[in-house]
């Protein structure tokens, strides 16, 4: 059996990218979970973590270990404490952010069903993705003009 230690400081990857700043942790790997997924984030001050979305397959859970981040959703933005934890359900209603506005580093660990295939939307950009039944990216584009089942087809 592995262990991980939440409050421990190993990174597997770290994000910077205009108003969004993390170091990452697949804490599900590290422990070779197989049917439920788990990141740890540290979100830098004034960051966000991720842009605002939602996924239409998985269902996330996101603890707060530490800190008090902003969590956006659909119903607004409402701050958080440690302890605290919140339940993202598949579909629109399940839109969410984590918005880091302190002064100090804030730290979640998030949960998932690791159910594939996925489509993500991402409300704020209008953008779409979707992932194969490995997990792998199949596309990523903007919503476009609808078109019926049959167009295009002979």
């Amino acid at each position: 059996m592995e262990i991980f230690n939440l409050h421990g400081d190993e990174w597997d990857a770290t994000e910077e990218h205009e108003g969004f700043g993390f170091r990452e942790t697949g804490v599900g790997t590290r422990i070779a979970a197989e049917l439920i997924g788990g990141s740890l984030y540290e979100v830098a001050s004034g960051k966000k973590l991720w842009p605002y979305h939602l996924h239409h397959a998985n269902e996330e859970w996101m603890v707060v270990l530490s800190g008090a981040p902003t969590l956006r959703t659909p119903e607004g933005e409402r701050e958080l404490m440690a302890g605290d934890v919140a339940c993202f359900l598949r579909g629109a209603s399940g839109a969410h952010q984590v918005i880091n506005r302190t002064d100090e580093p804030v730290r979640v660990l998030m949960l998932s069903t690791l159910l594939n295939p996925e489509v993500l939307e991402y409300p704020d950009s209008g953008k779409i993705a979707a992932k194969d039944a490995k997990g792998n990216g199949v596309f990523r584009t903007r919503l476009g003009e609808p078109v019926e089942y049959w167009d295009g087809e002979a």
